[in-house]
Order: C-alpha cells, then sequence, then structure tokens
C-alpha cells in the first residue's frame, strides 16, 4: 500500500462537521451511481437511486462515503443505425475533474496475486454528494486484461463480472481500511458481496453490515457455482472445501443475495410490497436476517423544475400551466431534433421512459393494434406517446421490442421513440410529460423511481399497482392505478388483461378529464405533487437508513 500524492480525501474527510444524528461513518459501497450527465457511470434505477442518496446525504451532513467504480466506457451510448433502430456504441470517458487520492491497494484475481486498485474521489464541491470514492484497475503496472476489468459496467463476460465484483468489494474495503475504517459497510445490492467476507476476516463485526436487496428479479439475485469463485479470488482467500459446503446453496452455488442476507445484521427492501416479496423470496433460506421496508425516493433539489415548486407550493394554476407549456416546448425541440416530428403543447403526452426490460413491458400500448390505432388517431381528443430508455446492451429480446416501436412510430407523426436516455433526457421527459406510464407485471417491479420525479414535475402516473405506487396512490386522485390482477396468472392472460385495462383507463377517465375538465386535472396533478413531497424524497429516505439500518 502506497501513497503517492496527498489529498485531503487520502483520509476520511468531509467539508462540514457531520450532523449529531449522522454521526456514525457508513462507507456505502454501490456498482453505479447517477449523479449528473456529466459522469456516465450508471445504467439506471439503481444508479439514480444511488445517486439522489449521496446528494441527500451531504445535503444533510450524514458521515458518509460512496464506493464505487470509474467504468471507463460507461455503460454504452445509445445512438441509432442507419435504420433508426438501436445502436450501441462504446466511447472512452475521461474525467478530469475527478481527484487522484494517491490511494492504490491490490486485489488477488484468479491467478494474478495483485492487480492495482486505484482510487479517485468525487469531491462534493462537484455535484453536491458526498465524497465518492472510484476504483479504477486501468493503472500503469497492472497487465492489459487487469486494465480492462473497469472498462464496461456489467461486462457481458462472466469472468469479468466476477473480477468487478472482486475489485468494487475487496477493492473497496481496502480504501474504506486505507481512510481509516468505517462503523457501517453498506451493500447497495450484492455486486460487492466480496466485501462482506474480506471484513468478516479483517474481524470486523456482523453489527457494522447492512445491506439492501433491490430486485424480485432472478438475474439481478447472481448465483454463481462455488468452486468458481474460489478460484477467482472472491472470497479474499481460499476457502476449503468445507467453509466453501457451508457458504453455497442450491448444490454448490453462491447466491449473491442469500450469502449478503446471512452476513448481514440488518437488510432492507426498497418498498412495502417488495419487503413482502423478497422475505417470501429468501424465507427458506437458513440464518438470514430480517429484511425490513425503506422504501426508494429521489431527489428533490436535482429533479424538481424550480418553477414547477413555486407555483405549486402558491396554487398558482396558471404560472403553473404556463411553464408547463414552456416545458414541454422544450422536450418537443429533442423530438423534433432526433425524429423530425413536430409535438404540440397543447396535446395531452404519454412518456413511457426507463430501463428497458421485458417485464416492465414498453409496448403493452400495442397489445391490440386495433384499439390502440383508435386512441392515437381519435381528433376529438389528440394525444401524443414518447418511448425511451436503454435496454442492456446484449438483451436481444429487450432491444427488439426497442426495434419493433421504433419501425412501428416511424410513419405515425404523434409517436415518437428517442435515443439517449441518460439523466438529462430523463429530466426533459419527466418535465414535459402530462402523462407518465408505468406498466410493469405485478410483483416484478421492486420500486421503480421514475414516476417519483415525474410526479414532482406534475406528470400524472397511470400505472399497475407494483413497487411504490401503493403506498403513494390515490386512485383518481392523484394518479390513476390499473385494477390489480392475480400475478400467478400466465404471463399471456396478465398482459392481456392488463392492456385493455390500460386502453379503458384512457379511453374513459384519463384523456376525457384532461380535455373536458380541465381544474379536475390541474386538482390531481397538484395532490400528485403533494403525495410526493416529502414521502418520496431522498431526504426522507437516507434519514432512514441511518436510524433504521444503520442503528
Amino acid at each position: 500500500m502506497e501513497t503517492l500524492t496527498k489529498s485531503k480525501y487520502s483520509t476520511w474527510y468531509h467539508p462540514y462537521k457531520p450532523a449529531k444524528e449522522y454521526r456514525k461513518k457508513a462507507a456505502y459501497f454501490s456498482m453505479e451511481f447517477g449523479i449528473d450527465q456529466a459522469l456516465k457511470i450508471y445504467s439506471g434505477g439503481l444508479g439514480f437511486l444511488a445517486g439522489s442518496h449521496m446528494k441527500s446525504g451531504f445535503e444533510l451532513k450524514q458521515n458518509m462515503i460512496g464506493i464505487g467504480m470509474l467504468w471507463k466506457y460507461g455503460y454504452y451510448d445509445q445512438g441509432r443505425n442507419e435504420d433508426q433502430t438501436l445502436r450501441t456504441d462504446f466511447i472512452e470517458k475521461t474525467y478530469n475533474y475527478l481527484e487522484d487520492t494517491g490511494i492504490e491497494v491490490e486485489v488477488q484475481l484468479h491467478d494474478n496475486p495483485c492487480v492495482k486498485v486505484r482510487a479517485y474521489v468525487l469531491k462534493p464541491e462537484i455535484f453536491g454528494t458526498v465524497p465518492i470514492y472510484l476504483l479504477s484497475t486501468d493503472v500503469e503496472g497492472n497487465d492489459h486484461l487487469s486494465r480492462t476489468i473497469t472498462n464496461h459496467l456489467y461486462d457481458a463476460n462472466e469472468v469479468t463480472r466476477v473480477s468487478q465484483s472482486i475489485v468494487l468489494g475487496i477493492g473497496g474495503a481496502k480504501v474504506v481500511e486505507a481512510l481509516g475504517g468505517s462503523d457501517i459497510y453498506h451493500l447497495n445490492e450484492g455486486h460487492a458481496l466480496p466485501a462482506f467476507y474480506y471484513l468478516r476476516d479483517q474481524g470486523v463485526k456482523k453489527n457494522q453490515l447492512v445491506f439492501t436487496t433491490h430486485t424480485p428479479e432472478k438475474a439481478g439475485n447472481e448465483e454463481r457455482d462455488a468452486r468458481h469463485l474460489n478460484r477467482c479470488g472472491f472470497f479474499g482467500r481460499h476457502l476449503s472445501e468445507e467453509e466453501l459446503q457451508k457458504e453455497s446453496v442450491n448444490g454448490g452455488m453462491i447466491n449473491y443475495t442469500v450469502s449478503a442476507l446471512r452476513m448481514a445484521k440488518k437488510a432492507n427492501a426498497v418498498s412495502k410490497l417488495h419487503a413482502k416479496v423478497a422475505k417470501d423470496m429468501w424465507k427458506d433460506f437458513d440464518n438470514t436476517c430480517n429484511i425490513i421496508p425503506i422504501t426508494n425516493a429521489q431527489s428533490q433539489t436535482f429533479w424538481q423544475d424550480k418553477t414547477i415548486k413555486r407555483t405549486w407550493e402558491r396554487k398558482q394554476v396558471k404560472a403553473y400551466q404556463k411553464r408547463k407549456t414552456e416545458l414541454k416546448q422544450e422536450l418537443f425541440t429533442e423530438v423534433a431534433h432526433q425524429t423530425n416530428k413536430m409535438f404540440d403543447p397543447n396535446v395531452l403526452t404519454f412518456v413511457w421512459a426507463r430501463r428497458f426490460a421485458g417485464y416492465k413491458r414498453a409496448d403493452l400500448l400495442l397489445h391490440d393494434l386495433e384499439r390502440f390505432e383508435r386512441l392515437i388517431s381519435n381528433e376529438k381528443y389528440p394525444v401524443q406517446i414518447i418511448w425511451a430508455g436503454k435496454p442492456y446492451p446484449y438483451d436481444f429480446y429487450a432491444i427488439d421490442i426497442f426495434n419493433h416501436l421504433v419501425n412501428y412510430s416511424k410513419q405515425k407523426s404523434n409517436l415518437a421513440v428517442l435515443v439517449g436516455y441518460e439523466i438529462e433526457l430523463s429530466k426533459k421527459l419527466k418535465l414535459g410529460s402530462d402523462i407518465w406510464l408505468n406498466t410493469p407485471r405485478i410483483t416484478r417491479e421492486a420500486s421503480g423511481t421514475s414516476g417519483m420525479t415525474a410526479a414532482m414535475n406534475g406528470s400524472v402516473n397511470v400505472s399497475t399497482n407494483d413497487g411504490w405506487i401503493p403506498e403513494f396512490q390515490k386512485n383518481g386522485k392523484n394518479c390513476f392505478v390499473l385494477p390489480e390482477l392475480d400475478h400467478n396468472l400466465p404471463h399471456w392472460d396478465q398482459d392481456k388483461m392488463d392492456a385493455d385495462n390500460l386502453y379503458d383507463i384512457l379511453e374513459k377517465k384519463v384523456i376525457p378529464t384532461y380535455y373536458d375538465q380541465p381544474e379536475k386535472w390541474q386538482e390531481i396533478v397538484f395532490k400528485g405533487i403533494d403525495g410526493v413531497i416529502p414521502e418520496f424524497t431522498s431526504h426522507r429516505m437516507a434519514d432512514q437508513y441511518y436510524k433504521k439500518l444503520f442503528k
């Protein structure tokens, strides 16, 4: 371990005196952080959530730091092929505003006993976050293969993915040691699991380890062969056959979530519904810790438009509507730029935008094409629809849905599919939409946070009753919710019934209310903002982590 340059941030440091109730030192490990358009080290909701948490940590003067990865090519840049379909570009990023802390640690990866990991710090004054330490293996002295470990967020190569977990987990834990250690080690999802194994061997107590589980999706709860992980250096040392046996489940597999739940003193799910789903998912595994709900939230300071906020506080309807029209116009400039279509700010505008994944059903509106065509060609009640989102670059099913929407909407003047779904575009969509569509199959969306930031800006949620929605919704008063289905029904049946219910709600309630009862619509808009603030702001969430998880 050598210290090459002297930075204030080569020890545990904050530019403020931590507030009394947040004095405990907490290190927050996350594979991604969505903080600003200028820092592309995130893929979606997990990153947006972590970014909002780090912002509130700073604003509340919490004694917390972030530990993440400095992805050389980010997730990917989303462009278009010649026919407008999705193109994935991998472009090198350089962030001159990050400071080299001088901290360099070594981890063992596979047969390489000393891969160097360098820590750079994102200082609080750059984007208004707690200090975030970003790790890179693109370091002088590492061999070519080692240098590429921190190239791509969620690399498709299995062995690289395991290496990334070791770098974040063990490399991150060693960086925290170099900073002077922490009272609490918090894993945001299971990616950094090796940290728990390493820390346990260093004598860190169980009551210092906490864990957040984020998804009921199988792919999000990684499971890998125990012997293979042992060869990779996943556990920080070589485990004996007997030790491996003790750690593994399902016939020799390590399930990252199960291991984290066994090693942590306490864990949280990310909504009340998700806590029930998670407890049920993991109930058959012994020695797991309690899972409490701490519902996800987003940063009001970052996501809410200042004028929208002021007009809502003062209940100034005309001023609100004037600002909403301006924001719609800004969004439509982007639509024109990308698709050469001219959208009208006086027309009701729906947005479906989030990470593209099969269960989120971006194409649910197209389920009954005859009915959909009627909906989009109704001259009395005109509508405009925008889709945006990034599929995982190797999720060809999700990419196919994206391209199908592109091809279908090409010749339709009131439909648009946008690329470049990152923080800046996400903000434009939330500020400029009238309706925020959220259509996951029930129990599959642990929380979902895009609808929170949309509601902060007067966009009305039309959603299945999943994730955070059951805690927020007053159906017909602050949003519109589809009738709840039995989630055990075959997908085919769920999709048909949800699509029919969605058309019904749009045709009979949402669209007529917007056009025929503007006063009632405005009431729903303001009630939506009332319902989301302060309950779904990250100040509440960051406070609860200290009071319920870290204590």
